[in-house]
């Protein structure tokens, strides 16, 4: 019989780096196994939002709304056009650049994806009241607003 396993360090427990790595951890696989469940991934599901929000864009305008690398996009926005949520049209104004636009079946998939994504934060967050969950939101908000690095001018994109 194998000892009892020590609890983690009392200072170790108190690093707000290392809490919040791993309630991300936590979090990640909870969407992720959700979105799974769906054959579908979180760069899925971002695109789609992107879209919905702030309407057709480019492959360019859609990285930086979505903070998806310009050379992963194009496999998101394949996977996304063969499952007939997306369309790509040329850009009128620039024909070397393509139009995404939502389709109904994306916004369709969206609902589906928000239901999901919404089920995986409840679980996420169960422990917490809903206070507390807002107090977190809150403050997770002004820590990732104060590190987001600067936005690249639309141009630095193309």
């Amino acid at each position: 019989m194998s000892p009892t396993p020590e609890p983690t360090p009392a200072r170790l427990r108190a690093i707000p780096s290392r809490l919040i790595a791993g309630a991300a951890v936590v979090a990640d696989r909870l969407v992720s196994e959700r979105l799974a469940a769906e054959d579908a991934r979180k760069w899925h599901f971002a695109v789609l939002v992107a879209l919905a929000e702030a309407g057709a864009a480019s492959q360019a305008e859609l990285s930086l709304r979505t903070g998806i690398y310009r050379s992963d996009m194009v496999t998101v926005l394949n996977e996304l056009s063969d499952a007939e949520c997306i369309s790509r049209e040329p850009d009128l104004a620039d024909r070397r650049r393509n139009v995404i636009t939502l389709t109904h079946t994306g916004s369709r998939r969206l609902e589906r994806l928000d239901t999901l994504i919404a089920d995986a934060q409840r679980e996420l967050l169960a422990p917490l009241t809903t206070g507390q969950r807002d107090e977190l939101i809150r403050l997770l908000t002004i820590l990732t607003e104060h590190h987001r690095p600067p936005h690249p001018r639309p141009h630095d994109a193309q």
